[in-house]
């Protein structure tokens, strides 16, 4: 079924942002994207060709730039893979094979859910307090970005994530850096770097700040014992092509610490007034993940005037709700899931937003693994493991509770799984998505997992190769497969 990318770029647009994207916990397996037409009970795996994408290469630390575009902007981002050979040198433990790295992940993984529950708590009960002001916990499927900082423009890398607001770099002089593989930024060289003053608009924005000497200081500390605290500023942000964008509010980070793969800082994509679409006065913006051991790229996408017509009828949609209480993550209108081809009974309040702002369901790029609230994760499995009774088990593996010994077996069939949401639309996910390689051995697993928070969070597993739209005009999550 051809569909029309609503987020297409345009030579009149106001902004638009071109990147390269790939995903740092890739799991690429065949897939059978057609099912939502044909209603087919069950997708082919393909499992040679998922264990040998999965063999360990360590390019050099040399990122295939996107080159030209007819866009007036264009903010470079690099493959993550390119980045592996530092991670590999200087976080050697936990990546001395697949298995091990993904076993480390998927916890790191339930660190940032654990971070984006506690989040909601301060937000629904203010008396309660907490250190953690942001729902990421780095390690655990993040994206990179090649952005340059100041001016003249710095190149570093950042990670981008939709689940943070707050944008930030390492910068000089360092009480605390940790090692990251570009130079850290200095401040003292760059011509637009402005501190920000302590009774300004954009510092009482912070979720929490300090005041030193009369600038702003702000202060960020993770699930995982992370943190990165400096100056709030306005920087210059270039774009590849050259085109920039000023008086850009982000943290300067003097003291910063924690797992950051690699990156120089974050990029927040979220939905509170500072992150970038907001600081940009984004209409819209859309991205696709893809794999990590593929050279294939892809683009995260700003357009502020496509929106100005309705979206176009045959896309697979969702409703984008809103959650007062929790601004910063994207709540999507799902309503319902399908097993192969059999509806799940789930109450109707297990994917609503309560009148406290717990529960909803949000997509995130920065979860790795689909989470889902525990009544309804053992009715997915449940009905999983039926479909799959001609498949070998095996041993649970991590979080991972429904597990197979796919050796020696060329492909197999595995039940259909598809998401339902509100206004009638339903996306099919390859079997890719959902039945993930934990080792180089054939052990595949499902790839979803329960939680005990109150919301559910679609990860960036169950996204890969679909370009996911945000049409913040029309309020619509957008779903368009094989659109890469």
């Amino acid at each position: 079924m051809a569909k029309t990318n609503l987020f297409s770029l345009h030579s009149s647009s106001i902004f638009s942002t071109f990147a390269i994207f790939t995903l740092l916990f890739s799991l690429p397996l065949a897939c059978c994207w057609n099912n939502y037409l044909s209603r087919s009970k069950a997708c082919i795996l393909n499992v040679t060709t998922s264990l040998q994408k999965i063999t360990p290469n360590f390019p050099k630390l040399n990122p295939p730039y996107l080159q030209s575009s007819n866009s007036s902007h264009n903010l470079k981002l690099v493959q993550s893979s390119n980045l592996t050979s530092f991670r590999y040198s200087y976080y050697q433990q936990n990546n001395d094979h697949y298995k091990s790295q993904l076993v480390y992940r998927v916890a790191r993984d339930s660190i940032r859910i654990k971070s984006i529950q506690n989040r909601l708590d301060v937000a629904i009960e203010p008396s309660l307090r907490s250190p953690i002001i942001s729902g990421i916990s780095q390690g655990s499927g993040e994206y990179f970005s090649r952005v340059g900082i100041g001016q003249p423009a710095r190149e570093i890398y950042v990670i981008i994530d939709t689940g943070s607001d707050l944008s930030w770099v390492q910068c000089e002089p360092c009480t605390q850096c940790y090692i990251q593989p570009d130079p850290i930024f200095d401040p003292s060289q760059s011509t637009s770097f402005v501190s920000l003053p302590c009774n300004s608009t954009t510092c009482n924005a912070l979720d929490e700040s300090e005041c030193h000497a009369g600038s702003c200081i702000y202060e960020v500390s993770y699930g995982d014992g992370s943190y990165t605290t400096g100056e709030f500023v306005t920087e210059t942000i270039t774009f590849d092509g050259g085109s920039s964008v000023g008086d850009f509010a982000i943290g300067c980070g003097h003291n910063n610490d924690g797992f950051f793969t690699g990156a120089s800082g974050l990029l927040g994509l979220g939905g509170g007034a500072l992150s970038l679409p907001s600081q940009i006065n984004a209409t819209s913006f859309s991205y696709c993940l893809v794999d990590r051991e593929s050279n294939s790229t892809s683009s995260l996408n700003f357009n502020t005037n496509t929106t100005i017509l309705p979206p176009d009828p045959t896309l697979i949609t969702a409703p984008l709700l809103s959650n007062p209480t929790a601004e910063t993550f994207y709540y999507l209108g799902l309503i319902g899931i399908s097993v192969g081809g059999t509806e799940l009974t789930v109450p109707t309040t297990a994917f609503q937003i309560d009148k406290d702002g717990s529960g909803g369901v949000i997509i995130d790029t920065g979860t790795a693994v689909t989470r889902l609230e525990t009544r309804v994760y053992e009715l997915l499995r449940d009905e999983f493991r039926k479909g799959t009774t001609h498949l070998p088990t095996t041993d649970e593996v991590a979080i991972f509770d429904t597990c197979y010994d796919l050796r020696g077996k060329e492909s197999v069939e595995v039940p259909t799984l598809e998401f339902h949401f509100a206004g009638g639309k339903t996306l099919a996910l390859p079997a890719k998505n959902y039945v993930i390689p934990v080792d180089t051995e054939g052990t595949f697993c499902l790839a979803f997992a329960p939680t005990t928070a109150s919301m559910s969070i679609i990860g960036n597993v169950q996204q890969e190769g679909i370009r996911v739209g945000f049409n913040l005009v029309y309020s619509l999550v957008t779903f368009e497969p094989n659109q890469c």
